[in-house]
């Protein structure tokens, strides 16, 4: 799936979803050595447990982050596949 940010110095979310678990998690633009950090960090990880962790994640004032932004994109993946 490819998911446009809002609000966050990167402007696109890469990732897979492979039996509930994340796959292939790419961040175009943004804190890079963070990202690709982040991107390793939940690799395998089941989709509702990533969204539990990252749900809601502020970048300083803004009401968004890098990571929440992942979180909204699981989400409309789970809609979009009847899953949410």
């Amino acid at each position: 799936m490819v998911y446009k940010t809002q609000g966050t110095c990167s402007s696109q979310i890469m990732f897979e979803v492979e039996n509930n678990k994340l796959k292939n998690v790419r961040f175009i633009g943004g804190c890079n050595g963070n990202l690709q950090g982040m991107s390793r960090l939940v690799e395998g990880m089941d989709i509702d447990e990533v969204i539990r962790r990252i749900d809601g994640i502020h970048c300083g004032p803004r009401s968004t982050s890098c990571p929440d932004q992942l979180a909204r994109a699981l989400k409309k993946y789970k809609e979009e596949c009847g899953n949410g």
